[in-house]
């Protein structure tokens, strides 16, 4: 019998269920960060923990929210996104770290950013639908962190993120053979206003988009717990318009 199929409900690499999860979901990429936002819910348990896939459910405000770590790049990303779809989630904060593209000094000037689209420097979406296509934020989640944010006093650019498949493409591209257009296209980013740069939210909005799902991306160069709390209290503003809308 196949492992896909000896449990129908189980997820193969998330290995969770329909009923563990919430609908409002953050993914940070980094496993051992999953404990600390799950510190930030109500209530939370941990739900499973296999390979880089680490699930805690707690609650906000009474609302069942789920945190499930992606891993590094975008294929794991495009997994968890994928299952945590199968098992009910459909809204989406991706919580991370991201270096700044479009000008080194905006860490002393702004706290990170909320991600309104990716740049597609990655393989993993190609298998999904053509190059053509955009990877873009959904506007009501982008609106909710930047009103948390606001309401916070912190300072955080909305803009694009360039999501790539080498870390070390981007901080050594001299040590690859590649270099010279590795630098040509780092240029052209920082020409087209990119923000930041990391590893996952162009599978995320992809994958969002073509499932009818909701997501955004708070990346930072600062202090992650306030990056955190801020999440947080953006999928408070999202649970209070979801009830109002009756969705």
């Amino acid at each position: 019998m196949s492992a896909f199929s000896a449990n129908a409900s189980l997820q193969y690499h998330i290995q969770v269920s329909p009923g563990d999860v919430g609908r409002y979901v953050f993914l940070p990429g980094d496993p051992f960060r999953t404990d600390l936002i799950a510190s930030f819910l109500d209530d939370a348990k941990l739900i499973a923990h296999n390979r880089e896939h680490k699930t805690w459910t707690g609650a906000l405000d009474g609302v069942p929210v789920t945190v499930t770590s992606t891993g590094m790049g975008c294929p794991s990303t495009a997994i968890a996104v994928e299952e945590l779809i199968k098992c009910g989630a459909d809204t989406f904060i991706r919580i991370g770290t991201a270096g700044p593209v479009k000008d080194p000094a905006d860490c002393d000037t702004y706290d990170g950013v909320i991600v309104t689209g990716a740049v597609r420097d990655e393989g993993t979406t190609l298998h999904y639908i053509p190059a053509e296509y955009p990877a873009v934020a959904d506007r009501h989640v982008v609106d909710a962190l930047a009103r948390a944010a606001q309401a916070k006093g912190l300072r955080y650019l909305e803009g694009i993120s360039q999501s790539k498949d080498s870390f070390y493409g981007e901080v050594d591209p001299d040590s690859s053979p590649a270099a010279t257009r590795l630098r040509e296209r780092w240029t052209a980013w920082q020409r087209g206003n990119v923000a930041c740069s990391e590893m996952e939210c162009a599978a995320l909005f992809i994958i969002s988009s073509i499932r009818g799902c909701r997501a955004s991306a708070i990346m930072n160069w600062g202090d992650m717990n306030e990056t955190i709390a801020t999440a947080c209290d953006a999928v408070r503003l999202l649970i209070a318009r979801d009830k109002a809308a009756g969705i």
